[in-house]
C-alpha cells in the first residue's frame, strides 16, 4: 500500500481508473447498457474524483466511456426500486424530504467532477444523454467524435433536469441554445455541438477523440500544477455560487413537484415502446 490516494480506492463496479505519469483516465463501465448510470455510478463517481483531487501526482484527467457510447444517462430501472416509494402520488413530507436528500446526493456526485482541482477533459463518442450531459457539463473541456450525439432529454420523460446541465450549460453554450435543448429535449449531432460551443473540437472517430483528449491532458499536465489549479479556481469562482443556488432550487422544486401523472405516463410509454401522451397533470 502506498500513500497515493488513487491506490486507496476500493474495488469499482461502474468506473475504471488508470493513470500514466501525471494524467488519470476515468472510464465509464456501466454496468447498465450504454454505460447507464445506476446506484454504483453515483456512489463511485465522487470517490474517484475526490481521490484524484487528493493525489499529488495527478495533474489532469481524461473522462470517457467504454464501448461505443459515452452514456445513455440515468439507469431508471436500476434507480426506481429506491425512488418509487419516494415518488408515490400521496407522498407526504417525510418521503418528499427523503427524495430531496436523494437528489442532492446525485447532484453532489456530479459536482465532484467540477470541484476536482485537476482539469477534466471529457472525450465523448456515441450517445451522451441526460445524466451524461450533466457530467460532461461539469468537465473543463469537451471533445467529441464525429458520431457523437447529445440530448438534454429529461423534459421528454416529464422531469426537470436537476443534476447540473441547466445550471452549467448557459456559460458553455449560451442561454438561447440551452433553452432550446432543455425545452425540446432534441438530439444534436457533433457538428451542431461544436457550432454552439458544447464541444471544442470534433474528431473522426472514437480512437481519435481519445488520443486528442490524452494529448490535451498531457499538455496541461506539463504546466506548473499549482498554477493550473489556481487558474481553474479563478475561472470557476464567478459561476460557483450561481450553480450552487440553481442546484438547490431545482432539487427543492423536483422534491415538491416531480411526482405527476405525466411522469407515470412517460414510464409506462417507455415500457410499452410507444410515444407518450401528456396531459399536464
Amino acid at each position: 500500500m502506498t500513500d497515493r490516494a488513487l491506490d486507496a480506492l476500493p474495488d469499482l463496479v461502474s468506473l475504471k481508473v488508470d493513470h500514466s505519469g501525471h494524467v488519470a483516465e476515468v472510464t465509464l463501465l456501466g454496468p447498465g447498457k450504454g454505460n447507464a448510470m445506476g446506484p454504483d455510478f453515483w456512489r463511485e463517481l465522487p470517490l474517484v474524483f475526490n481521490a484524484i483531487d487528493a493525489d499529488p501526482e495527478i495533474r489532469a484527467v481524461v473522462l470517457t466511456g467504454s464501448g461505443k457510447h459515452f452514456s445513455y444517462g440515468l439507469d431508471l430501472p436500476a434507480m426506481m426500486p429506491t425512488w418509487a416509494p419516494l415518488l408515490a402520488g400521496d407522498a407526504l413530507a417525510k418521503p418528499r424530504t427523503a427524495f430531496l436528500d436523494e437528489i442532492r446526493v446525485l447532484q453532489d456526485s456530479v459536482t465532484s467532477v467540477a470541484r476536482c482541482r485537476k482539469p477534466v477533459i471529457a472525450a465523448v463518442a456515441g450517445w451522451c444523454i441526460g445524466g451524461g450531459v450533466d457530467v460532461i457539463s461539469a468537465a473543463d473541456v469537451r471533445l467529441a467524435s464525429a458520431d457523437a450525439k447529445f440530448s438534454v432529454r429529461e423534459v421528454k420523460v416529464a422531469i426537470v433536469a436537476d443534476l447540473g446541465s441547466l445550471q452549467r450549460l448557459a456559460t458553455i453554450v449560451g442561454e438561447g441554445h440551452l433553452r432550446e435543448l432543455a425545452l425540446t429535449g432534441k438530439d444534436i449531432d457533433a457538428a451542431r455541438a461544436e457550432r454552439i460551443g458544447l464541444v471544442n473540437d470534433v474528431y473522426p472517430d472514437q480512437d481519435a477523440v481519445l488520443a486528442a483528449a490524452r494529448e490535451l491532458a498531457g499538455e496541461i499536465a506539463a504546466n506548473p500544477p499549482l498554477v493550473v489549479q489556481g487558474t481553474k479556481d479563478v475561472l470557476s469562482v464567478n459561476t460557483e455560487r450561481q450553480v450552487a443556488d440553481g442546484l438547490r432550487y431545482v432539487s427543492t422544486w423536483n422534491a415538491a413537484f416531480l411526482p405527476s401523472k405525466d411522469l407515470a405516463e412517460a414510464a409506462q410509454a417507455f415500457l410499452e415502446r410507444r410515444a407518450p401522451s401528456f396531459g399536464g397533470e
